[in-house]
């Protein structure tokens, strides 16, 4: 037990004294985001012919409340190009639009949904989304000299671990429960420590046996759950009592404790522990870097966050606002499982929430809620709040399930309208908040360099222990290269990636010089122009014209117009400069397009 955690309030300030007193809380429990999701009765419609799924009803009832129409369904070719980019994050294959097009059944949409929910990529694509989430990162921000004892060597064992849980659809609960205590679950197996990973890979810092050094890595565990899991800023009553939120000093003080009570480890896969300090590069290829229990010990309220002025004890316990009347004290350990089960519960009101809202975003671009890890007072309102619950409800019901979640949102007949602008209906409703038809999006980093390399023909779908990026060697998909805190890739910077220092909600989408540069110059790009050259004229008997066609239907999945091949064929009669071929250019040319950067 640490001496500070004994204070009390004896010669406490007034004014720095918990303020918990002064909240109404029955009155903060009745804002929307705090009061539980309510199952909704399907709204009533003019056009109920147009709704494929639940959803539905709920969108094409605020379009005619606001005297709109839904927008027609995209063509099948721009549809698999959607569904295949959005589900594994990979391009469909020439052959599979052709077979998709060509499929006159019924149910064709409905079985390409399910080949790509059961494809492993699925998962790749998902974990894709959680990483950053998570703040995953394989070293710290700071590196005295060659140490690297305080890096993450086997890190990708925690990602692998996040892949196989969506592939095999594990539950979103049980997802939760198991990254906070997987070693506290009888259900958790022994691969499932791995998950662990989501606390045992946060930052860490030299000095580790200073209290502020300590409390510094404290908020980070605090913050990135409660932002990821909760949609909550608990972090900022780390030096007062939340200034905009029903979150107190106390609140933050009873989870930092949960955290002060574990310690990090190295264990092997037969349990053991690695003892003392180990090089990145010297440690045992299974160890797993993990948490678990430690000296269990409630904090003092570090009064304006200074660990030398403490105040009361805070037990650990979950948020009031999230209780029933006064929080239950955690009794079992570091109250890491019961935190677990309180995050995981159906009662409570945020979790399922703020799941359903950042798949939202991901399929459609926008997510319900703006602001999807801040659910509080300062967070914006959601633009369909009786869908977001609805959801939430029945994603419960439903087992937790996000296969199934994806499902229901991609067989929807919001998510296959065409993207295509309306002059008259955009003047109603320039920000598409009634989603009046499905929003343009560009790719993210890790769908773009994957879908550069599968229509060059070089991707390679392994696994395993990261690579670096800039390895000229490396061709398997992004999402398993590695990502550091201390000089995060150029381009994974460069297109956008997030810091991997903290949780990030989203992601920017900027268009920059710099990104350009890379597409023109870069090694990378033009070795992949000479492949994808290659690939499109190896046929030595086809025509230019069948190498062009052949190359729109890899990159974009569709034939080109009269005047783009017209354009192509008068540019490849041109002879060429230099070292690099006329088709080189051209194919350089084509993998830089901003039809390459968008999903439609």
């Amino acid at each position: 037990m640490l001496a500070f955690a004994s204070h009390t309030n004896a010669g406490q300030p007034e004014a720095a004294k918990p303020s918990s007193d002064t909240i109404d809380w029955n009155k903060e429990r009745q804002f929307w985001s705090f009061k539980p999701p309510q199952a909704q009765a399907r709204p009533l419609v003019k056009n109920a012919k147009w709704a494929r799924q639940p959803v539905d009803y709920f969108i094409l009832a605020r379009l005619e409340l606001k005297k709109l129409s839904p927008s027609a369904e995209a063509e099948r070719r721009t549809l698999i190009r959607r569904l295949t980019l959005d589900l594994t994050g990979l391009p469909p294959t020439p052959e599979g639009v052709a077979a998709f097009v060509a499929d006159k059944r019924a149910d064709a949409y409905e079985q390409l949904v399910e080949r790509l929910l059961a494809s492993p990529r699925f998962g790749e694509r998902m974990a894709s989304v959680w990483l950053p989430l998570a703040r995953y990162a394989e070293d710290q921000a700071h590196q005295v000299g060659n140490d690297s004892t305080m890096f993450y060597a086997n890190a990708f064992l925690y990602r692998e671990w996040v892949m196989g849980a969506f592939n095999r659809d594990l539950p979103y609960d049980q997802f939760i429960r198991f990254q906070l205590a997987a070693d506290k679950f009888p259900a958790a197996k022994p691969e499932d420590l791995a998950a662990l990973g989501f606390l045992g890979l946060g930052p860490k810092y030299y000095n580790r046996g200073r209290i502020e050094v300590m409390a510094d890595e404290w908020e980070d565990r605090v913050d990135t759950v409660t932002r990821a899991t909760l949609g909550l800023t608990v972090a900022c009553a780390r030096c007062h009592d939340h200034k905009f939120e029903p979150i107190t000093q106390r609140d933050y003080y009873a989870l930092a404790g949960v955290f002060a009570s574990v310690k990090m480890v190295n264990k092997t896969a037969d349990g053991k522990t690695v003892e003392g300090k180990v090089q990145a590069d010297k440690m045992p290829a299974d160890a797993v870097h993990m948490v678990e229990e430690g000296t269990s010990q409630n904090l003092s309220i570090f009064l304006r966050g200074n660990p030398e002025q403490q105040g009361a004890v805070a037990e650990r316990s979950f948020l009031k606002v999230l209780s029933t009347g006064e929080p239950k004290p955690f009794a079992d350990g570091s109250g890491r499982r019961e935190l677990a089960e309180a995050i995981a519960s159906r009662d409570n009101p945020l979790t399922a929430r703020v799941l359903v809202n950042r798949v939202w975003g991901v399929l459609f671009s926008k997510p319900l809620v703006a602001t999807p890890s801040n659910f509080g007072h300062s967070g914006m309102t959601p633009t369909h709040p009786e869908l977001l619950d609805d959801l939430a409800v029945r994603f419960m019901s439903g087992g937790w399930s996000v296969k199934s979640l994806v499902r229901e949102l991609v067989l929807s007949a919001t998510y296959r309208q065409t993207s295509r602008d309306d002059v008259k209906k955009s003047a109603a409703d320039v920000a598409n908040e009634s989603l009046w038809h499905m929003n343009r999006r560009r790719l993210s980093i890790e769908q773009w360099r994957d879908s550069v390399l599968a229509v060059t023909g070089e991707l390679d779908l392994a696994g395993g222990k990261s690579l670096e990026l800039d390895d000229a060697k490396n061709l398997r998909r992004t999402v398993h290269a590695r990502v550091s805190r201390l000089k995060l890739n150029d381009l994974l910077m460069q297109f956008d990636y997030p810091d991997a220092n903290v949780h990030a909600e989203k992601r920017s989408a900027t268009t920059t010089p710099t990104q350009k540069l890379f597409m023109l110059n870069s090694p990378f790009m033009l070795e992949r122009a000479k492949a994808l050259a290659e690939r499109v004229t190896t046929d030595a008997s086809e025509s230019d014209a069948a190498s062009i066609q052949r190359a729109y239907q890899l990159l974009y999945g569709r034939s080109p117009e009269s005047a783009e091949t017209a354009a192509a064929l008068a540019f490849l009669r041109k002879p060429a400069t230099g070292e690099v071929t006329r088709w080189q250019q051209y194919a350089q040319a084509l993998l830089m397009a901003n039809e390459m950067l968008y999903v439609d």
